[in-house]
């Protein structure tokens, strides 16, 4: 018998700027949510609740913002509840993420966070620490005897 499988791979944009908040145990959590584009000649699309914990949360919070493109690694859960307002049974899927990988640079993204860092630029002269020389490199094969490891 094959044992069970909970992971999900999204690749989208955020729709919102992530928000963060902290547990009482002083855990950091970062909530956001992401567009995933259907595809074909449709513009549907569908939205997935995502949240990350602790360190990845806080990188998000920091370089993150809405309508920068991300990947999204992790698992569903699903949380059921009884609302207090209609006494109705309530329930919804998330993603928990395990990995955020940031797709756009600092300035490739359409909106972006205002407080993301950006790449220095360059001020147009340069020194030799910032000179770089690249040799040919000859297309021979690699001797394996002379990796050190």
């Amino acid at each position: 018998m094959a044992k069970s499988i909970n992971q999900v791979i999204l690749m989208g944009r955020l729709t919102r700027d992530p928000e963060q908040r902290t547990t009482s145990g002083g855990k950091t959590i970062a909530s956001f949510s992401i567009a995933v584009d259907r595809g074909g000649d449709s513009d549907a699309a569908d939205f997935f609740e995502v949240t990350a914990w602790e360190k990845l949360g806080d990188l998000v919070i920091q370089y993150l913002g809405k309508g920068r493109r991300v990947l999204v690694q992790g698992r569903l859960r699903q949380d059921s509840w009884d609302d207090k307002e209609t006494g109705k049974k309530r329930s919804r899927v998330e993603v928990t993420a395990t990995d955020v990988t940031f797709l756009d640079g600092p300035s490739d993204g359409q909106a972006g966070n205002s407080s993301a860092p950006s790449a220095p630029r360059s001020s147009g002269t340069t020194s030799k620490s910032d000179d770089v020389v690249i040799e040919d490199i000859e297309d021979k094969p690699i001797d394996l005897s002379e990796i050190p490891f």
